[in-house]
């Protein structure tokens, strides 16, 4: 058995091999080409790697993969090694990793599949486009609000500044440039980005149709096809948490923890986690407390003792537990109605 520590960047990387008994076989600095990979791993047999994880990294990975090396990803933030040591170079960053792999003390972060990393760029476009057209539409309401009186009295009547009729009256206004101008661009961009956002909807709903997971999550409340391919394609395998509590902490939804002798402090919920799920889950919150009666209640138990934000975040933790509960057991989700009771049945 050999391991290989790859200390990666965008053009090359520099790699590491160890032996069993951590004597160093060879090392180099090698091009991310599988033309120059190939040959640095010629020779050497039932190769084990770690790379840590980064913007390229399942690039290397998958090459990697397909010469017949087993891959470990490293979470960056917890190999404590690299990150705290005072002489840093790019062939010590690869012998540490390598080190550390053939010790078993790698932190490794779960190595998502090519068809989940697919999905993750469609809803990722899809949320890009969408986060561009709310900058659009903030400027345009900008600019409108600096209009003279003659152009308020015009637009007063207007409750939404971005449907069909509103875009052609804003279409239609006189005004002086270069404001005429610049509003003819950001109504230009608007109406591409929705076409693109249709798009991307359409593409969204494809991988709705063929996920079984998205389905039965997309019957708890406040969890559309959207929302419910994206919590799906976050979560990618629900085996991989033990419990509903892991996946609270996972999406970031669990408060931080201060203790200090007999004395201990909950704080707001923890900056780490995956910053799409939590999204997700609070969004889904504030819908699903209209459609869930039990929902309902719970949440305006916890706000009547703390605030809305903290009865959203606890929501938001319990519809987490039922798409927990859903995955794991293979059931869809009835909402709890008055008079009824909160229920799974099998699908």
């Amino acid at each position: 058995m050999h391991y290989m520590g790859v200390d990666h960047h965008r053009q090359y990387s520099q790699m590491a091999v160890l032996d069993e008994e951590g004597r160093l076989v060879r090392t180099a600095r090698v091009a991310n080409l599988r033309r120059e990979i190939k040959p640095f791993l010629d020779g050497l047999d039932e190769i084990r790697a770690v790379i840590e994880t980064g913007r390229a990294t399942y690039a290397m990975v998958d090459l990697l993969e397909d010469l017949g090396v087993e891959m470990t990803i490293a979470n960056p933030t917890q190999v404590r090694a690299i990150a705290q040591a005072k002489i840093k170079t790019d062939k010590r960053d690869a012998r540490i990793l390598a080190d550390l792999l053939r010790a078993g003390l790698i932190p490794a972060v779960y190595q998502r599949s090519r068809t989940n990393r697919d999905r993750q760029q469609v809803l990722r476009q899809r949320m890009f486009y969408v986060r561009m057209q709310t900058m659009i539409r903030n400027r345009v309401s900008a600019l409108m609000a600096r209009q003279d009186e003659s152009v308020q009295m015009e637009i007063g009547c207007l409750k939404d500044l971005f449907t069909r009729k509103s875009r052609e009256v804003l279409r239609g206004l006189r005004l002086a440039e270069p404001d005429r101008s610049l509003l003819d661009g950001l109504l230009q961009t608007h109406d591409h980005l929705t076409e693109k956002i249709g798009e991307s909807n359409v593409m969204v709903r494809g991988l709705y149709r063929e996920m079984d997971e998205a389905k039965r999550v997309s019957t708890v409340p406040g969890f559309g096809v959207f929302f419910s391919v994206l919590v799906t394609t976050e979560i990618a395998d629900i085996k991989r948490f033990a419990g509903p509590g892991k996946l609270h902490a996972y999406a970031g939804l669990v408060p931080s923890t201060h203790a200090s002798g007999e004395r201990m402090y909950h704080g707001k919920i923890i900056r780490a986690g995956n910053p799409w799920l939590r999204w997700a889950a609070i969004e889904a919150a504030w819908t699903a407390i209209k459609h869930d009666f039990d929902l309902q209640l719970r949440f305006e138990r916890m706000a009547r003792r703390k605030t809305r934000s903290s009865a959203a975040v606890a929501t938001a933790r319990r519809l987490l537990t039922i798409i927990y509960k859903i995955l794991k057991e293979n059931r869809t989700y009835i909402p709890y109605l008055r008079n009824e009771s909160a229920a799974f049945k099998h699908s």
